[in-house]
């Protein structure tokens, strides 16, 4: 018998790769997109987060039918 655990990743804060790869884009672009504010970035410490929030908000913000 072959036991298979999915893990689903509910974790609020994404580093700017992980978010980056949700995007399905490179770091590049996503640095971009936080250094003009189109995606919300926090400080914790020393490392630069994005909120899995912020990633929603500005998919949604794409969608021309609002």
């Amino acid at each position: 018998m072959l036991n298979v655990t999915v893990e689903s990743d509910e974790r609020l804060l994404l580093t700017v790769v992980e978010a980056a790869h949700r995007l399905g884009i490179g770091r590049t672009l996503m640095y971009e997109l936080i250094n003009s504010g189109a995606v919300l970035s926090v400080q914790v410490g020393r490392l630069r987060r994005v909120p899995a929030a912020a990633l929603a908000r500005y998919v949604a913000a794409l969608d021309p039918r609002g």
